[in-house]
């Protein structure tokens, strides 16, 4: 496996030294030119299918960038966007020309209609709405024209807010008129009194939007310029400006560095939402959720800086700091007011969402264990550290202690992560073999390879997938699915995505470079196949077991996205097929009959389509009467799915021994295991997945040939 990993580390790394040191120069003293001209060159060289750049590419990202700076459509207007289309088909001219006039034109112009904005809705909502006219809002927003007039703003503004404020005024209605029958002394207000709370809870809501677009600099919509052009060559190329690609690494590796808490700006005010478990601010048990941040003091510096109206951001990258680096907080607390100086030392943060949890649980005199993977992730300056292959080795070998019969691997809502972790995770369910094939444009097919022929665990195994299962998921799902060594139970297939990319830092083209860190490109360099030559690219992986869930009717796949690379297949690999079962076909229609039959997710399913349907409706009314019928009908109808939350499985979870020593000291961490174990044990998925571990029956014989096997090969060796 590691020849492999070290054959596709130098093609990757031949091609960056070719990109590197090429004699092509980047030297524009103007930043956001020298980043297009930077981009697109990298794009041309290292993208797996690079686009011409033309008139029609260039029209493409007209209308893609023109939606994301304003796809409500209620900010630009129709003379703006017409003065506009004379650069629709000259961005590709403007990209070779390392010219940005279009986009220095559309970005003066949003913040100027903003501003705009900013004035006429605090002019609209100074004003009471009549909730008993008759009107109508269309939100589907991709049909509406843009608007000719500021009459014709005005309108559009007031039928939204008078919208928002809508929905609030009739959850005011409905909860006076709840407390009134449990209290009869309960005193009532007016119709206008809760239509002056409506309407300043609205304005409240609106004014943290503009607190939070006040907070974007030019550079912010720059990066959305910038990706509008990228995400033309498919949608998982990606620039991340430099704090973006630091959130990157965060979500990659489930590591930060800092105290160990996240932040919200609320007004002008930085605000604790959440103490992370483990981190130095829960361990010193002086800062809570609710307290603000006014100050933060570095250990070398003599001056707190106050962080009151800084973009929030900025705050966090002063906050944060290396490991063993000491900062100075001052804190407004939340309960009593007071102000104080808190001293806290930096530390490495892991954040317990990301990483592997496993759980054991017994049904009819059986011992099953369940792994739920949320990612792919690994450390990215240092594989050797912590990972998802890792843990998962660790929890199976502490799931086997525990006498361990059969194992479920959740990858619902997985997006992918590191190719090479899947992998490692895939050898440790069979002997040895190919797990996926990896193809750039124009080079030779790599199979990426098991070469251990120690099997972790050779008991039955059953993994769960979703929609959103997606990349790194669809990779381990389809190896195991081809070997016949799992069953896959889930969705009618995953989400699609069959290309890998590659995090390119910019930096390392430029020398000499004084124009400051220019981030990083995520670009598609490849793509990837199943063990049997079939690619995962809009495909997907479909299970053997379909069941169905929320997302059944939704449209969240990768062949629902813009510019997605297409489906095709190359030569299988050379595998041999798991032979550890007796009955494999039996276990998977057992389960087929089960799932027909269940009333549970026969109501998820007309859930679903319900859900579906809502989502088609974009049309409301703007009279109280005919929205508070409507939501009468709803509530009832919403009513009969009730019982899918209230669905129980009488199983019990439990957390495994090193686990429950942590408990002891570690409160958060056990309260977040009892959730999920509750939730465990209200999941009709991980019940069905349990049953088909029950009925996957062993070939002992096969297994104790596979034994003698192995020691054969240990005593050879």
């Amino acid at each position: 496996m590691k020849r492999n990993f070290k054959i596709i580390a130098v093609v990757l790394l031949m091609a960056v030294a070719a990109c590197s040191f090429t004699t092509k120069k980047f030297n524009d003293p103007n930043k956001d030119k020298l980043l297009i001209d930077l981009i697109t060159y990298v794009l041309n060289q290292g993208h797996y299918d690079a686009k011409d750049i033309n008139d029609s590419f260039s029209a493409n990202v007209y209308d893609d960038y023109l939606e994301s700076l304003d796809p409500s459509k209620r900010f630009l207007y129709a003379s703006d966007v017409k003065e506009f289309e004379a650069y629709k088909n000259q961005i590709d001219d403007e990209i070779k020309n390392k010219n940005i006039e279009f986009f220095n034109l559309t970005y003066t112009r949003l913040n100027k209609r903003m501003e705009e904005a900013r004035d006429l809705y605090k002019q609209i909502l100074s004003e009471p709405f009549d909730f008993y006219e008759n009107e109508k809002i269309n939100t589907d927003y991709d049909s509406l024209e843009y608007v000719s007039s500021k009459e014709e703003m005005r309108k559009r503004w007031k039928e939204q807010l008078k919208f928002n404020a809508l929905i609030t005024f009739h959850d005011l209605k409905q909860d006076q008129e709840r407390k009134k029958e449990e209290d009869e002394d309960y005193e009532m207000k007016s119709d206008a009194e809760l239509e002056k709370e409506a309407r300043e809870s609205t304005r409240k809501n609106i004014d943290r939007y503009f607190d939070f677009t006040d907070d974007l600099e030019r550079k912010d919509y720059f990066s959305v310029y910038i990706n509008a052009i990228v995400e033309e060559f498919d949608p998982h190329t990606f620039y991340f400006a430099p704090q973006d690609k630091d959130r990157f690494d965060i979500a990659m590796s489930g590591k930060l560095e800092g105290i160990g808490a996240r932040l919200i700006k609320d007004s002008d005010n930085i605000t604790i939402t959440e103490v992370i478990s483990g981190g130095p601010a829960w361990r010193s048990d002086q800062i809570g959720e609710g307290d603000v941040i006014l100050k933060v003091k570095q250990e070398d510096e003599e001056e707190a800086v106050s962080i009151v109206g800084m973009r929030l951001d900025d705050a966090v990258d002063l906050i944060k700091g290396p490991k063993d680096t000491k900062v100075t907080l001052t804190v407004r607390k939340k309960v009593m007011g007071n102000i104080e100086d808190i001293t806290l030392t930096r530390d490495v943060i892991e954040i317990e969402e990301t990483y592997a949890k496993a759980s054991m649980v017994e049904k009819e005199d059986k011992k099953f264990g369940v792994i739920n993977l949320p990612r792919f992730y690994f450390d990215m300056e240092d594989y050797a550290k912590r990972n998802a292959a890792s843990d998962i080795k660790k929890d199976i070998i502490e799931l086997k202690k525990e006498g361990m019969q059969g194992l479920v691997l959740d990858l619902r809502n997985n997006g992918g992560g590191s190719l090479r972790t899947v992998v490692d995770i895939a050898g440790m369910f069979i002997e040895e073999g190919p797990i996926v094939q990896v193809k750039s444009n124009g080079q030779r097919k790599e199979v990426l390879k098991d070469e251990d022929p120690q099997v972790l665990w050779d008991g039955p195994l059953v993994i769960l997938v979703n929609e959103l299962s997606a990349s790194a998921s669809e990779i381990l799902a389809a190896a195991m699915q081809d070997y016949k060594r799992a069953i896959i139970i889930g969705s009618k297939q995953t989400y699609g995505k069959g290309t890998v990319q590659n995090l390119i830092d910019l930096n390392r083209w430029l020398r000499n470079n004084d124009m400051g860190d220019m981030g990083a490109l995520k670009v598609t360099t490849q793509k990837f196949y199943r063990v049997n030559g079939g690619s995962t690219q809009l495909e997907g992986v479909k299970s053997d077991v379909v069941v169905p869930d929320r997302y059944s009717f939704v449209d969240i796949g990768e062949k629902d996205q813009e510019n997605p690379l297409p489906w095709d297949k190359i030569d299988a690999a050379d595998y041999e097929i798991w032979n550890g079962y007796v009955g494999f076909e039996e276990a998977i229609s057992a389960s087929k009959e089960r799932m027909n039959e269940n009333a549970q997710l026969k109501l998820i399913e007309e859930n679903a389509r319900w859900v579906k349907s809502q989502s088609e409706d974009t049309s409301y009314p703007l009279n109280y009467t005919e929205y508070a019928t409507q939501a009468k009908i709803d509530k009832e109808k919403a009513k009969e799915f009730d019982a899918i939350k209230d669905y129980k499985t009488n199983l019990t979870y439990y957390s495994l021994p090193y686990e429950q020593k942590l408990f002891t000291t570690d409160t958060v961490l056990k309260e977040k295991r009892q959730r999920w174990h509750e939730n465990l044990s209200k999941d009709v998925y991980i019940e069905e997945a349990l049953n088909v571990l029950a009925d996957m029956k062993m070939n002992n014989i096969t297994r104790n040939k596979l034994v003698d096997s192995k020691s054969e090969k240990r005593v050879k060796n």
